[in-house]
Parts: C-alpha cells; sequence; structure tokens
C-alpha cells in the first residue's frame, strides 16, 4: 500500500468522524471559552516544564527523578525495585523521552540544547540489563522521533544546522544491542538484554518467559530504524516476531494469552484483555499498517478487534478472560492501562464504544480523583496506586478531534486539575501511593513527560500552535511521532509474506473492515446518557461468580461456606497444605455444582502456572547471635525478587501488626527499609508480602502457624502466588520451630539486623 492509500484510509476516519462532529455535540455541556481553553493549554505547558526542569535540575543526566528527594534515580542493582528498575539504563531516559514534547511545546531552543545534551552524555555501551519492551519505545522511540523532526526543522527552518545525524546513529547503535534478544527458535525476544553482553548472562538466557505486548510492541520502531538507516535486520526481527505472535493465538477465539514461552511458544498465562501485558500489541497491529502499508496487519487486527468485541467487552467494561475458554472471565477486575481503548477505536473509527468505555473510566476517575491502577467489575479499588500514567488523557484526546464535543475538554480539564491538586510536589511530579488515602511515591516515570504533559497540552491547543501538521505522523505507544512518508521507503527491501496471509484477510472486504463502522444517529450525548450513573449508581452487571480460585483463603470461613455449597470440601493436611474433593452430588443446586467445576478448574490452572515458574534453589535467613552467625534453611517463594546467583538483602527486622498481615497494619510507618516478619494463616502468602511491601518493607519472613512444624518433620515448598507479578521483594518461608532462634533474638533485640540470601551464600556482608 502507498501512502495515498494510507491517507485515504485515515481520511475515512477523519471524514466520518468530522461528520458525526457536526451534530455531536452535546448542548447540556457549555462551549469552553477560547480564554478559557488558552489558560488550560498555558497551565499543561507549566505543569511539564514544572516536571522537566525539575528533573534537569536535580536529576540529570540520571534516567528519572525522585520528585519527593529531589534527586535522580540510577541503575543500581544494589538498591533494585524489581521490575520496575528494567525500565532504567544510565542513559537519561527522561530527557530522551521528553524530547519530541519540547517540539509540542514549540520550544525549539530548549530541544536543540536537549539534542546537544543526548548527542555529548548518552552511551549504551554499558554493562546493564534493560526492558527490550521499554528501551524499545521509551529510548528507541524517542530517538527516532527527535532525529525526524531535527532533519526537519533543519530542512524547513535552517535551523540545527551542526546536526549530521548523531541521535539516529545513536538510534542504530542501540538498535544492534537489542537485536541478541530476539535470537530465539521462535523470532518471539526475550524480555530482557544486557547492553553490553547481549544473553551471555546464564540467567538471562534461562529466563524464557515475556509477555505478549512485550514481544508485540517493537514494530514500529524497528521498521522506522530500518527505512531510515538501510539496515533491514531490524524489522525483519520485528516482522517475524509479529508473525510468531500470530501463530500462536487461540484459532478458535482469535484472542492472545498474556505472557508465553519465546523458545517453545506456548503460553504460560493464558488470561485475555485489553490491559497490562497485552494491551499495545493489539495498538502495533493497526499502526503498523497505517504506517507501514502492509494489509496483513489489517487482517490481523480486524480478527482480534471482532474477538475483543465479541468476549471481552461487556457493555462498557472490558474484562479478562480465558483465551481457550471466552465465554468465563478470569478476573473480577480491570486495569487501568485499558484506558487507552478507546483511543485506539477511535483511529479504528469504532466511535459509540469508544464513548461508552471512556465514559465509564471518566466516572471512576470523578469517584477516586485520580483513576486507581486497578478496579473491580463494581467499581471499587482494586489497587489503589497511580502513577500518573497518560492512557486516559490520550483517549480523551482523540475522541475530543474525533468529536469535537466540548464535553472532553472539560473532561481533560478534570484530569489536568486533579494532577495539579494530588501529584505536584515542590519537585516535580510525584506518584500517588493510594488514592484512596492519598500520599506519595518518590517516583516519576518518564513518560509523565513523553505522554501525559504532551497530550493534555494536545487536547487545549490549537492547530496553530503546532509547528508540525499532526496528520503528516502517527503516534507510538510512547506518543513520539514517527512520520507516514516512511511507507514510501517499503520497497528498500523484500520480506517474504505471512505464509497465512490469505487467511489473515478473511472478511477484510467487509465494509466494517475498512471504514467507520458508526452511523451518523449515534451521538456522543446520545450514548452517555444511558451510562449517566454506572458507577455511583445501581451498574448494569454481568453475571458474577461467588469465588474465583486465586481468591480462595484456607482460613477464610466465608470461603469455605460457599465452597461446601458448590460441593468441595476441604481437606487438611499434615504438612499444613489443603487438599480440595469436589463431589457434585453435595452441592446444593445444579448452578453450583457448575460454579464448582470452573473453581477446581481455575485451581488446576493456578496450579499449572506455578510449574512454569524456574525452580528455585534453597534460601537461608541469616543473623547474629551472641557472636556467632546463625543459618536458617528457607523456602522460597513463587512471586516477588530472586534471591539466587549469591544476591541477599540486609536490612533491619520488623514484625507486621497485627502479624498475620492480612488487614491493614497499624506499624506501616515503622517497617519502611526492614525485613518484615509476618505469620502464616487467614489470606494467602502473596496477599501478606504485598501487604509488607505496601509498607515500604525490603523483604519478608513468613513464619509457619503450626507450632512444632520443622525441617525435619515436614518437607519444604515454594509459597504459591495468585498469577499476578507485582510483588518485587523477595519472601521466604520458615517452619515454626526453625524460626524460633530467631524470634528469641528478635524479643531481644528488635533493630537487630538480618539477612536473607541463598543458600550457598550464607558469609556476613
Amino acid at each position: 500500500m502507498v501512502l495515498k492509500e494510507v491517507k485515504q484510509y485515515i481520511l475515512v476516519i477523519l471524514v466520518g468522524t468530522a461528520i458525526f462532529a457536526h451534530v455531536a455535540v452535546d448542548e447540556s455541556v457549555p462551549s469552553m471559552s477560547f480564554e478559557e481553553k488558552e489558560e488550560l493549554k498555558e497551565e499543561s505547558r507549566d505543569m511539564f516544564y514544572h516536571a522537566y526542569r525539575a528533573y534537569m535540575e536535580n536529576a540529570y543526566p540520571a534516567d528519572e527523578l525522585m520528585p519527593l528527594s529531589c534527586k535522580g534515580r540510577w541503575k543500581d542493582p544494589l538498591n533494585s525495585r524489581g521490575d520496575l528498575d528494567d525500565t532504567l539504563g544510565n542513559f537519561s531516559l527522561t530527557l530522551i523521552d521528553s524530547l519530541d514534547t519540547l517540539v509540542i511545546l514549540g520550544d525549539l531552543e530548549e530541544f536543540e540544547l536537549a539534542v546537544k545534551y543526548v548527542i555529548k552524555d548518552v552511551s549504551f555501551d554499558q554493562d546493564v540489563i534493560v526492558s527490550v519492551f521499554e528501551t524499545n519505545i521509551r529510548v528507541l522511540g524517542g530517538l527516532l522521533s527527535a532525529h525526524i523532526l531535527a532533519e526537519y526543522f533543519q530542512q524547513r527552518d535552517g535551523i540545527m544546522p551542526w546536526y549530521k545525524g548523531e541521535l539516529l546513529f545513536l538510534a542504530k547503535d542501540l538498535g544492534f544491542r537489542l537485536l541478541p534478544a530476539f535470537n530465539t527458535t521462535t523470532g518471539i525476544p526475550h524480555s530482557r538484554v544486557n547492553l553490553k553482553h547481549g544473553l551471555k548472562n546464564m540467567s538471562l538466557s534461562a529466563h524464557q518467559e515475556t509477555c505478549t505486548a512485550c514481544a508485540g510492541t517493537m514494530i514500529l520502531e524497528m521498521a522506522a530504524l530500518s527505512r531510515l538507516t538501510g539496515e533491514f535486520i531490524f524489522e525483519q526481527k520485528a516482522h517475524r516476531a509479529m508473525d510468531g505472535l500470530w501463530k500462536i493465538r487461540h484459532r478458535s477465539s482469535d484472542l492472545m494469552g498474556t505472557v508465553l514461552n519465546v523458545q517453545s511458544g506456548d503460553w504460560v498465562r493464558r488470561d485475555s484483555g485489553v490491559g497490562a501485558g497485552i494491551d499495545s500489541y493489539y495498538e502495533y497491529c493497526l499502526k503498523a499498517y497505517i504506517l507501514l502499508g502492509d494489509e496483513k496487519y489489517l487482517g490481523r487486527f480486524n480478527k482480534h478487534y471482532s474477538a475483543i468485541m465479541k468476549y471481552i467487552s461487556q457493555g462498557p467494561m472490558l474484562i479478562d478472560v480465558h483465551m481457550h475458554r471466552p465465554h468465563t472471565n478470569s478476573k473480577n477486575f480491570m486495569d487501568a492501562l485499558l484506558a487507552f481503548w478507546p483511543g485506539l477505536q477511535v483511529l479504528k473509527g469504532d466511535l459509540k464504544p469508544a464513548v461508552e468505555t471512556h465514559e465509564m473510566l471518566y466516572q471512576i476517575m470523578q469517584r477516586h480523583n485520580l483513576i486507581p491502577e486497578a478496579f473491580t467489575t463494581d467499581f471499587h479499588v482494586h489497587w489503589g496506586q497511580h502513577p500518573l500514567r497518560p492512557e486516559f488523557v490520550e483517549s480523551t484526546y482523540f475522541l475530543y478531534k474525533a468529536t469535537n464535543d466540548p464535553y472532553y475538554l472539560q473532561v481533560g480539564k478534570y484530569a489536568l486539575k486533579s494532577l495539579q491538586k494530588y501529584a505536584r510536589v515542590p519537585c516535580g511530579y510525584a506518584t500517588i501511593k493510594d488514592v484512596r488515602t492519598g500520599g506519595h511515591d518518590d517516583r516519576m516515570d518518564s513518560f509523565v513527560l513523553a505522554e501525559t504533559f504532551k497530550y493534555l497540552y494536545l487536547l487545549f491547543a490549537d492547530t496553530n500552535d503546532l509547528l508540525i501538521d499532526l496528520d503528516e505522523f502517527l503516534f507510538t505507544t510512547e506518543a513520539h511521532l514517527l512520520p507516514l512518508s516512511l511507507s514510501r521507503n517499503h520497497n528498500l527491501t523484500s520480506f517474504a509474506l505471512d505464509e497465512q496471509f490469505t487467511d489473515d484477510m478473511d472478511g477484510l472486504n467487509s465494509e466494517f473492515a475498512r471504514c467507520c463502522p458508526n452511523t451518523l444517529d449515534l451521538f456522543p450525548e446520545s450514548v452517555r446518557k444511558p451510562l449517566k450513573n454506572l458507577v455511583n449508581g445501581m451498574c448494569p452487571r454481568t453475571s458474577k461468580r461467588k469465588l474465583l480460585a486465586s481468591q480462595f483463603t484456607a482460613g477464610d470461613s466465608e470461603h469455605l461456606q460457599l465452597l461446601k455449597n458448590m460441593g468441595i470440601a476441604v481437606l487438611s493436611m499434615a504438612d499444613g497444605r489443603v487438599q480440595l474433593v469436589h463431589t457434585i452430588a453435595s452441592a446444593r443446586s445444579q448452578a453450583d455444582a457448575k460454579e464448582g467445576l470452573l473453581f477446581m478448574q481455575e485451581m488446576l490452572e493456578l496450579s499449572q502456572t506455578q510449574k512454569h515458574v524456574p525452580d528455585k534453589g534453597p534460601l537461608s535467613v541469616v543473623f547474629e547471635k551472641n557472636g556467632q552467625m546463625i543459618s536458617i534453611a528457607a523456602g522460597p517463594a513463587h512471586f516477588g525478587k530472586d534471591l539466587s546467583g549469591g544476591m541477599r538483602v540486609t536490612a533491619k527486622v520488623g514484625v507486621a501488626d497485627p502479624i498475620q498481615a492480612c488487614e491493614s497494619l497499624s506499624n506501616s510507618d515503622r517497617l519502611k527499609g526492614r525485613i518484615v516478619i509476618i505469620q502464616r494463616g487467614d489470606c494467602m502468602f502473596v496477599s501478606k508480602v504485598r501487604k509488607v511491601e505496601e509498607a515500604g518493607a525490603v523483604a519478608a519472613i513468613v513464619i509457619d502457624n503450626t507450632p512444632g512444624s520443622s525441617l525435619m518433620t515436614s518437607s519444604m515448598f515454594a509459597m504459591s502466588g495468585d498469577g499476578k507479578n507485582d510483588v518485587t521483594i523477595p519472601a521466604v518461608f520458615l517452619f515454626h520451630e526453625d524460626a524460633s532462634e530467631l524470634m528469641k533474638a528478635v524479643e531481644k533485640n528488635l533493630g537487630m539486623e538480618i539477612s536473607i540470601t541463598d543458600g550457598n551464600n550464607t558469609g556476613k556482608s
């Protein structure tokens, strides 16, 4: 497909939405005055510079600003936050991610200065392990966008005459350093790579799991790099990764799972949605077609989109299902990342469901001031954190551009004022610890400057405020700009069509597949009106499961009664574990028996998920008593940070109150930076550790609640998780008798220092 045809495709959407906009204005929402819109535009500009200057003055050349400490955050293996630090690489991440936002704001002077800083200070020849996905979208995307814009203004306006493509050289160097990740049997890349040594580190090559979005969000940046440099290996690798993902979709449902093995192609987590772990794969299927003109990606997107609207879209809600049993929900909550979906639906041209989902999200924001990281299907907070994500503002911007409805300006104003009220601190903007209680975390991600403030500014800016014509560009998932003219370079090399190409195109001749499916009688206000009290009123509900396997706690009497009603008996074993036995005839009703079957199936799947977690070696808890070092053998966990390979955590000890750590902790303010002792019982292991991590603990020790239990009488086991990967601190298990020496020492000296380390490294650090 040539550029003209790509523009025609976009034009169909824009023309359809322009007519839509003419009749869609909600008369109940007053139009925003020019003066107020200008004020909000300037306020959004000020927000960016407040964060940007705080970073440049207090953190640069570090990767991120810590807004509470007002200092830089570097990649530091000895003080790691786990997966969160995979975005860091000691390559001035925030500056690179912010470059094209400076252009959007019209600040070419600062843009030129920032480009000089990057050229002078950034090097990728470093012995650091980074996320392939995050480095691609933030760093590679930021460099490519800035290079394109630098050349654009050099040619158009004669500025930056000294620029000779240095950013593209950096991008090419980075691209080659990411390539070793693609050396897999499936072509699907590893999730992490060492920028200096590739996959030579055994722990890197042994870790064979990645998320669908991690592997499927490479094609735009890699193709752009190939077409700008003539090094076509990048685009070839990215195409092969996309082909590999397409081949392992569920052929019956056309849905994708969330986590897979890069060597075997087997699914590790089969839950399917549009949020975390999968979101931008769908986005890049559509955008790869628009940017590159390759019709197979349109075919794939349309198949996935139909499946999502059939199985995952439930009214305005988007609820994860099992890819192999798509009529069964896999979660009872939604995560904030799905807020990007209405914006993608605008690009698709399907405005009605976009309006519905966006309205639901706006009501959740109004209820909680900011959208929590996850919320339940009855709109209560599931995970309370808010890291200043851009997805909701992004969708608001695209809906406003599609409809010209002033309602979306008011929505943007609400989002802007909430950020100002709850997130602004003297040194930038800080992540909200919990939308229910307030407070901040010492964190400001680079995407806040790359996306959140960029989309806020664009929402209130007019076309004549911008130095570039955005209709000539496509936004990447990190809101970096790639020109549509890149499609002209497709003939510089040839790529073999996927063998399933003809299957990809099934149904593409339908009108729905190629143009805006909405009719003109679908007005935003008429769509929003029935949802007016969705969150605060009586919300429409789907048939709700009484208990999911991931929610089950053996010590919860209500859970035990629910299982009894389903015909499930819970038997206690000698080692403290429980065994579930399902007898259909014992169920209270046929419906309860059916739910019991689903529960048992989920429990089996949860058990299978644990089998995919690599076996962890023995661990030890080490402390000093009466001048001697005491080492206690400990069991590992199938969640949290892995301490194998000689790693250790050393800190002062703390004891949770209540010690079961299933409810809110009364002494959370005294647990920050400590290794916290908790007791088994009343809730899941991972729930306890999650609680103390929220309080700032650096590790957790779970002590058995069965008196007399020890390694002499019981077999050691690894604590199970719940299928999520949000816990980042290490956790170990001690039997009751084995822990007695530790507890005696703690009683004498609550501030004593202890260590957790692998069983082969018990020396004092």
